[in-house]
């Protein structure tokens, strides 16, 4: 650590602290800083999240990023956004979290004596696995691709499927991510800035998901929102991203419809069962203007 860091600690230190800290800066406004924010500020903690950037979540959707933000806030946590830290900031905290990401550790490895390309530390590899190097794989956080654990699964079979003559490959948009707080956020494909920067034509449809009966009925103060993107001239599903109570296992179902390439007619057809908060996305198909 640098000088004036020395008594900071990491994801892996702070889940070992046996008494909750009355303040505790968190230096980072990823997933990993939002989710413990949240813990820690519902267990009474004062919690204060830097940020270098102007939003917190990273590449999540704009809007999704904002409501969460304002949920936050409402619950006492103080965002300092657009902020770089010094050892200063620190002086009224108990304990500081860095959690401003990982980089992939391979080094000692010996890559260079085989050709294995790295960029940034990381290895390089294709949706097959592939490396550089004759009959060299990588899966997991080695490449720095998506650095999830559901991730590392997948690219794991991936990688021991083609070794083994069986072709097989990942679509990395269609791979499900979620930020584990109170409210929740899923996100899987696209969102709108992502693909308006990659000069797709798309339609988007943002839903109250309080359209769902079930979540308004176990919802009192409702909030949260369903954001579905397509593209016109595929009619494919590109994006769904949602904030709200059980986004964690309804992103699962958008992660198929993006991963099978279903077309917004096609999932028009599909049955959600009657009533669960995952109707949210037959509703905003049919409120899709395309």
């Amino acid at each position: 650590m640098p000088p004036g860091f020395e008594n900071c600690i990491t994801s892996r230190e702070i889940l070992n602290l046996k008494d909750k800290p009355d303040n505790l800066i968190i230096i980072g406004g990823g997933v990993i800083g939002l989710e413990f924010a949240s813990y820690f500020n519902s267990v009474g903690a004062r919690v204060t999240v830097f940020e270098m950037l102007d939003k917190i979540g990273g590449p999540i959707d704009g809007e999704i990023a904002d409501i969460l933000y304002k949920n936050y806030v409402k619950k006492g946590i103080e965002f300092k956004l657009g902020t770089r830290v010094s050892p200063g900031d620190f002086s009224p905290s108990d304990s500081v979290l860095i959690a401003i990401g990982r980089k992939p550790s391979t080094q000692n490895l010996g890559l260079e004596n085989i050709n294995v390309l790295t960029e940034r530390g990381a290895i390089v590899t294709d949706e097959y696995g592939k490396t550089s190097a004759a009959n060299v794989y990588a899966a997991g956080d080695v490449n720095g691709k998506s650095m999830l654990a559901h991730t590392a699964y997948r690219e794991g079979e991936v990688c021991v499927n083609n070794i083994w003559g069986k072709k097989d490959k990942i679509n990395y948009n269609s791979i499900p991510g979620v930020i584990y707080t109170n409210p929740e956020v899923g996100s899987v494909g696209e969102t709108e800035k992502s693909a308006y920067n990659k000069g797709y034509d798309i339609s988007v449809v943002k839903l109250p998901m309080n359209y769902s009966g079930r979540y308004l009925a176990e919802n009192e103060k409702g909030g949260g929102i369903c954001k579905l993107i397509a593209d016109k001239k595929s009619r494919r599903i590109f994006g769904v991203h949602i904030i709200g109570s059980y986004a964690s296992e309804i992103i699962l179902a958008a992660g198929f419809l993006i991963e099978a390439c279903v077309t917004v007619d096609r999932a028009k057809t599909m049955i959600f069962p009657h009533p669960t908060v995952g109707e949210i996305i037959r509703e905003a198909l049919f409120v899709l203007n395309i």
